[in-house]
């Protein structure tokens, strides 16, 4: 492949960001141009017409450096690479996979191929599955051992397998069910599992294994745990059927386990963890919302998907998302990118973006194997606003990094209380930070305050913080589904450019094989002289204590 470095917009890109990139003021450009937020945002109309408008008119950009990125991206091939994704190729190169994961949404079921067969059917089979299992649960016909009515759903995985079940199941609890709770185990600490028990009973348990291979460390500890647990309680395995269910395409282990194999709910090896939530892993999202929920949430996505696929790049809403991560990140120097929710419910939703962003595009090795000489992957972090404001913000106002930001609000809340007061107090916090952090304060008019002489540097603010306001008019099943959509491809933006795979994810596994060594040892008694002073030291002092 060519290196960025290489491509003549790149090069022009350095020199505009040398000319007027490093010294943009979007307080300026909005002056000079009364146009400029009709022609820097975007509204996407979802298949069921609501709408979502993402507004790019706050970032350091103008038409001149716009239209240098949607070069790039086109020098880069980033159009053929994304035909080829959903085209069903094997553009995970390292391990010779398709990624498909758009195969999972597609709701009007038209042909998606993966090596020659038509995948859309069998897709559609897991999820009449999903669906039969999920209305049982939820209308009580699925019953347990004792002949009680689930009421509570443990979700025992990691990574992908928890991030995007936990992340929607909170984001969409408006639409939970009225008495089913669900709960997530995804760390090995003991802790974690204990916990959580405590609010459940054997009788009314029901317990998904999320594993594809069952095989994963901590999610088969936290099950034997959890088998365990019931086990005591009921002292019979064949009850064991009416109580568990395996996510998973491991039918030995599945069966070998004590799960009835015809409650095994699988997905191909052409789906990735951090993009498996539309997949079987999002069976406790069924049961929490409801499959018809559920049904949505995959058509808001596959919504995105038909506009990232069919949509010119100088008007396609994810293209230019990724590109601006190629602006701040490899001319402007930005390491970061802050995510913030101005909504409650989705509290966790950047942390399911971290995985996203960060394990797809933490590479510095490109797809024929060269070490990258220039910036790949972002720090992505954030928490819910208003709360995030009287904490990091500070950093973000006053601070000497560049940390370009999304804020993300609905105009109609779900909980509109007090006569609406708490949402048009949230509103206007949304609003404000987004002006704020681009206009900044002058020293004069710090001045004209009155301000005493010595305090006048303390409250003055730099201004020109690039930020992207997305503004939904709620946040829906299909809402949630398009705004996950979008920040997928993104990230697969962003990682074309760089050259390198998004969709493997061999940093996760080196500290997995020592852990295996080191487990052994700590089972084992006397002290280990195996490893660096440092690591030896701590092991040894720990077994010391334990």
């Amino acid at each position: 492949m060519t290196s960025p470095l290489s491509l003549d917009a790149w090069n022009q890109l350095q020199s505009l960001y040398e000319s007027k990139g490093k010294s943009f003021s979007t307080k300026e450009a909005f002056k000079s141009d009364p146009k400029r937020f009709s022609k820097f945002s975007h509204e996407f109309t979802n298949f069921d017409n609501s709408k979502i408008l993402f507004d790019y008119s706050k970032n350091l950009i103008d038409e001149e450096i716009l239209s240098s990125l949607i070069q790039l991206a086109k020098e880069a091939n980033v159009e053929k690479l994304r035909n080829e994704m959903f085209n069903g190729d094997h553009i995970n190169t390292t391990e010779d996979r398709a990624v498909y994961h758009v195969a999972l949404r597609n709701r009007s079921m038209k042909e998606m191929k993966v090596d020659g067969v038509n995948v859309a059917n069998e897709v559609n089979d897991v999820l009449q599955h999903m669906k039969e299992f999920s209305d049982s649960v939820r209308d009580g016909s699925w019953k347990g051992y004792t002949g009680e009515k689930i009421l509570n759903v443990v979700n025992i995985g990691i990574g992908g397998s928890d991030l995007g079940p936990v992340m929607v199941t909170e984001a969409l609890k408006h639409y939970a069910h009225e008495s089913i709770k669900v709960h997530f185990v995804s760390n090995v600490d003991g802790t974690h599992i204990v916990e959580t028990l405590k609010n459940c009973k054997p009788e009314s348990t029901l317990f998904l294994i999320a594993s594809k291979t069952f095989t994963t460390a901590e999610t088969c500890a936290n099950a034997v745990t959890a088998k365990n647990w019931f086990l005591n309680h009921v002292k019979d395995e064949s009850h064991i059927a009416k109580h568990f269910v395996a996510l998973s395409t491991n039918a030995d282990e599945v069966a070998k386990f004590g799960i009835d194999t015809k409650n095994m709910f699988g997905f191909e090896n052409w789906v990735g963890g951090r993009y498996s939530v539309w997949s079987a892993i999002g069976l406790s999202i069924c049961i929490y919302i409801g499959f018809e929920n559920f049904d949505k949430f995959l058509k808001g996505a596959e919504a995105i998907d038909n506009h990232f696929l069919n949509t010119p790049i100088e008007e396609n809403i994810p293209f230019l998302g990724g590109l601006l991560t190629i602006w701040y990140n490899n001319f402007h120097k930005a390491q970061t990118k802050l995510v913030a929710p101005f909504d409650q419910y989705m509290h966790r939703f950047p942390a399911y973006l971290q995985q996203l962003s960060m394990e797809s595009n933490g590479k510095s090795v490109t797809k024929d194997s060269k070490f990258v000489n220039y910036e790949t992957g972002v720090v992505l972090f954030g928490e819910p606003t208003t709360n995030a404001q009287h904490s990091f913000f500070q950093l973000v106002h006053q601070g000497t990094k560049l940390i370009p930001t999304d804020f993300i609000l609905a105009a109609q809340s779900h909980n509109p209380v007090e006569n609406n007061k708490h949402q048009l107090m949230l509103a206007s916090n949304y609003f404000a930070q987004a002006e704020s952090l681009m206009l900044g304060k002058t020293k004069e008019q710090v001045e004209s305050e009155g301000t005493e002489s010595s305090l006048v540097p303390h409250k003055m603010f730099p201004g020109n913080r690039p930020t992207t306001s997305i503004l939904a008019q709620k946040i829906t099943p299909a809402t949630l589904g398009s705004l996950i959509a979008y920040y997928e491809h993104v990230t697969f933006v962003e990682g074309a450019i760089w050259g390198i795979n998004s969709f493997d994810q061999w940093g996760v596994e080196l500290g997995k094989v020592l852990a295996k060594v080191i487990l052994k040892e700590l089972q084992t008694e006397g002290d280990v002289k195996t490893h660096d002073a440092s690591t030896q030291g701590l092991i040894n002092q720990f077994k010391a204590w334990a």
